[in-house]
């Protein structure tokens, strides 16, 4: 079975390491991105399988590339990810078409958890394509 394609989308450089080198140990294939720009670049192009997404980001916000991703692509599993958010991003997020929501914390086993549980999820109810 073909590795799965995740794109990571944050600005914070440690967290991108981190997190791919994580992911990839779990058997994905991970691309990351610093930036909303690069983001839509590599999901055009690309065709991820999901999206992990930082909602505060320099420049294109992740709000904002989430709204542009659901006009390629309105059923890519795209998962936020985020530190420090408001009640009306959180509401502003699922009105746009996020596919759920995933809190940082200290603790990084459990995040890592969690975003693999989102991805087995997301597995199971989105076909490629569709």
């Amino acid at each position: 079975m073909a590795k799965r394609k995740i794109l990571i989308v944050d600005d914070e450089p440690d967290f991108l390491e981190i997190m791919s080198a994580r992911l990839e140990a779990d058997d994905y294939e991970v691309t990351t991105a610093a930036n909303g720009e690069a983001a839509l670049n590599y999901v055009k192009n690309d065709k991820p399988d999901a999206v992990l997404l930082d909602i505060l980001m320099p420049g294109i916000d992740g709000l904002e590339v989430l709204r542009r991703i659901r006009k390629m692509d309105e059923s890519l599993p795209v998962y936020i990810i985020t530190a420090f958010s408001t009640d009306e991003r959180f509401k502003e997020a699922n009105k746009l078409g996020a596919s759920g929501f995933i809190v940082k914390t200290d603790d990084l086993a459990k995040e890592v958890d969690n975003i693999t549980s989102a991805l087995d999820m997301s597995a199971r109810f989105h076909k490629k394509g569709k």
